[in-house]
């Protein structure tokens, strides 16, 4: 939840601070060279997805060939979809943004930041529906909790013993 606040607040916050810098670049160059250079990133963005994107669509089809499972090139393309989409927007802020997510050199910086927060949003998910899990020991399948007004619950099935006949169905 706390990233999800953290991304509202920051999609609102973001025109806000997108128009005060291109306001201060107006101030500091003048407005048609402002508005060119919005012109020429969004340019530039278009034909880094352009080129950035067909590389990570190779490197994808070559890890698919040599029959390798393609996370980082999935990633990679996640990233520089990500990064040409901000460069494209109008602003100086996405802009740097998207030049970070977009270049060969800073990308997996951005790569292993997706990953982390992919691995935090899993176990989240995995805990919701099996419960806290504990390293090396498997979580309680939700379908295996006694159900409780306060959601799944544990069993408590450590002691409890169960008699009973076994029935062979073949004889």
């Amino acid at each position: 939840m706390r990233l999800t606040r953290l991304a509202v607040v920051a999609l609102l916050l973001l025109p806000v601070i997108e128009i005060v810098v291109i306001v201060a670049v107006g101030q500091a160059i003048g407005g048609w060279p402002t508005f060119l250079l919005l012109v020429a990133t969004s340019l530039l963005g278009a034909w880094l997805i352009r080129r950035e994107g067909g590389r990570a669509w190779r490197a994808l089809e070559q890890a698919v060939r040599s029959g390798r499972m393609p996370a980082r090139e999935i990633a990679d393309g996640v990233v520089v979809l990500v990064g040409g989409s901000l460069l494209v927007l109008p602003g100086f802020v996405t802009d740097v943004l998207g030049l970070v997510l977009v270049l060969p050199f800073t990308r997996p910086v951005a790569r292993s930041m997706l990953a982390a927060v992919i691995s935090r949003r899993l176990l989240a998910q995995t805990e919701r529906f099996a419960g806290p899990t504990v390293s090396g020991q498997p979580a309680t399948p939700a379908w295996e909790q006694e159900q409780t007004p306060h959601g799944p619950q544990r069993s408590s099935t450590s002691d409890e013993v169960v008699e009973g006949e076994i029935i062979d169905d073949e004889d």
